[in-house]
C-alpha cells in the first residue's frame, strides 16, 4: 500500500513536471531569408490581449493575485503587481535577446537602425507553479513578426511560437518569474535556430 502511494504520487509529479506539448514553431507567412547576412536585428515585445492561465484576460489574473496577497499581507499584492510588469523588462525580454542573439548569430536588441525589427508579441502565459513536492511547468504561446524596420508595413516573416516551456535545470525555480523567463529563452533560442538554418538554404 505504501509503495501504492509512492507509485501515485511519483505519477502525479511526472504529469505536471512535464509539459503536455512540445514546443512548436511554425512560419505562417514570408520566409527568413532576407535576415541572411545581417549583423543585428531590433527586437521589440508586446503583450496585447494576452491570456494568463485561466483567465482570458491578464488583467483579471492580476486583480485576483493582488487581492489574494494583499488580504494575506497589506501591500504585498502591490508589490507583486510592480514585479510582474517590471519582470519582462528586466528578465523576460532580455532572456529572449541572449539566446537569440547566440543561435542566430546576430545581435539582438535595441538596434533602431538595424534594417530589420522583430515584433514578439505574447498571446497567452501559463504561469506554472513550484511548491517542491509537486510542479507545472510555465509556458508562452506568442507570434514572432519580422518587418522591415523603416517600413513596418512591410511583413517578412511570421512565425508562431507554442508551448515555449519555462523551467530551471535544477528544478528550483520556486520564483514564478524565473520560470517564465526561462520560456522566453527557449522561445529566443528556437527563433534564432530558425534563423541560421535558413541563411544557409
Amino acid at each position: 500500500m505504501k509503495n501504492l502511494s509512492l507509485l501515485l504520487g511519483m505519477a502525479l509529479f511526472l504529469a505536471f513536471a512535464l509539459p503536455a506539448n512540445a514546443q512548436k514553431l511554425k512560419m505562417t507567412k514570408g520566409d527568413l531569408k532576407a535576415l541572411k547576412g545581417e549583423k543585428s536585428i531590433n527586437t521589440e515585445f508586446t503583450y496585447e490581449n494576452m491570456g494568463v492561465g485561466k483567465f482570458k484576460k491578464e488583467a483579471e489574473y492580476v486583480d485576483k493575485k493582488v487581492k489574494e496577497y494583499n488580504e494575506k499581507e497589506k501591500g504585498r499584492g502591490d508589490t507583486w503587481k510592480e514585479a510582474w510588469i517590471a519582470d519582462r523588462q528586466n528578465r523576460f525580454e532580455p532572456q529572449f535577446n541572449e539566446l537569440f542573439s547566440k543561435y542566430a548569430e546576430m545581435d539582438a536588441g535595441d538596434h533602431p537602425d538595424a534594417k530589420y525589427t522583430l515584433i514578439f508579441n505574447t498571446s497567452f502565459t501559463e504561469p506554472g507553479f513550484n511548491v517542491g513536492v509537486m510542479r507545472k511547468n510555465a509556458y508562452i504561446d506568442g507570434t514572432a513578426t519580422i518587418v522591415e524596420t523603416a517600413n513596418r508595413d512591410k511583413v517578412v516573416a511570421v512565425i508562431s511560437v507554442d508551448n515555449s516551456p519555462g523551467r530551471s535545470a535544477g528544478g528550483y525555480d520556486f520564483d514564478t518569474g524565473e520560470r517564465i523567463s526561462e520560456a522566453y529563452a527557449k522561445a529566443g533560442k528556437e527563433l534564432g535556430k530558425m534563423v541560421v538554418k535558413a541563411a544557409k538554404k
